[in-house]
């Protein structure tokens, strides 16, 4: 009985053994990744759930699981890839050019060299949003008034900055800032908390239309004019824009709005590996259509444009897939 037990026992342990290593080959060709997003009401939360829906969907051809995590945007996602917190992030252009150049929020620890640039994305202006009460039709008359430039760790923040001292206007002394995260700015707006808001976004927008819907009336602000030119030529990565008012209903506005904008970008860390990059890249561009499904803003994607305003060195994955199809060469 001893002999028998100790044998059973054995075979046991054995058929353990074996079965431990039949699963260890698959866990080990699966690759969880996390994209960093931004606000809930933003592009970039539901781009990030495109990405990875193409990704999920194809689980057992790229071994990749990716999840998706709202965060407070550009900034943070930087600095989270880089600090190895997420795989990859969504940022604007500017915030990637900043962080390369060691500019900005990253004056003090220099150049980022580890960041890396996979593609580019939908185009985002910067929106101007203000109450009719308000009596704000251009931005001379943003002064005195209480107006949302974004939260810190925001890219956002920023181009407020950035546009308001284009117009010559000071955000610490010439406006009563505010530094509330978008998703809250137009209850601020329809509440009579703040007179306008900025917000940096690709359209159409889940916050501009609640901002537009509300009982409080609202218009775009445009941004335009010798200001925009000197803005434009002092950064590199600043467009015009415009902002299509078929797309809001509830705006004052008769005619689309002029501004300026930025795109979203793609970015990752130099230590993520090539094969997961380069499927990610696969899967996107050679389902493209497929993609700009997905969400309103993608339809002016092509192949080629969402290779622009890319400040990073290109990850070696993406460069890969590029070099493969032409599109790099």
């Amino acid at each position: 009985m001893k002999r028998t037990g100790l044998f059973l026992a054995t075979v046991l342990l054995l058929g353990t053994v074996l079965v431990a290593m039949g699963s260890t080959p698959s866990q080990a060709k699966t690759a969880f990744v996390t994209i960093g997003t931004g606000g809930i009401t933003g592009v970039y939360y539901p781009t990030g759930e495109a990405i990875c829906k193409m990704i999920n969907d194809k689980k057992d051809t790229y071994g990749i699981r990716c999840t998706v995590q709202a965060t407070r945007g550009s900034v943070f996602n930087i600095n989270a890839v880089l600090a190895g917190h997420l795989e990859f992030g969504i940022a604007q252009s500017d915030r990637q050019y900043q962080a390369v150049q060691g500019e900005a929020e990253w004056k003090d620890k220099g150049p980022q060299k580890d960041l890396r640039a996979v593609f580019s994305l939908h185009p985002e202006a910067v929106t101007l949003v203000a109450a009719e009460d308000a009596g704000i039709k251009n931005m001379a008359d943003l002064k005195g008034k209480r107006v949302n430039i974004g939260n810190p760790g925001s890219g956002q923040l920023q181009n407020s900055i950035d546009v308001l001292s284009a117009f010559g206007l000071n955000w610490e002394k010439d406006i009563k800032a505010e530094q509330a995260k978008a998703a809250e700015a137009p209850g601020l707006l329809q509440d009579g908390r703040i007179d306008a808001f900025f917000y940096t976004v690709g359209h159409p927008s889940g916050a501009i239309k609640e901002a537009t819907a509300g009982h409080r009336k609202v218009r775009f602000v445009p941004i335009e004019g010798a200001s925009v030119d000197t803005l434009l030529k002092k950064y590199p990565y600043y467009a015009k824009a415009v902002i299509p008012i078929a797309l809001y209903e509830g705006a004052l506005n008769k005619e689309d709005v002029p501004t300026v904008g930025v795109k979203a970008t793609f970015v990752t860390s130099a230590k993520t590996p090539d094969d997961v990059v380069y499927a990610i890249v696969k899967e996107i561009f050679d389902n493209l259509e497929s993609f700009k499904t997905l969400h309103p803003a993608y339809a002016v994607l092509t192949q080629q444009n969402m290779l622009e305003g890319l400040s990073a060195p290109l990850h070696s994955g993406a460069a890969k897939y590029f070099k493969e199809t032409g599109l790099l060469k």
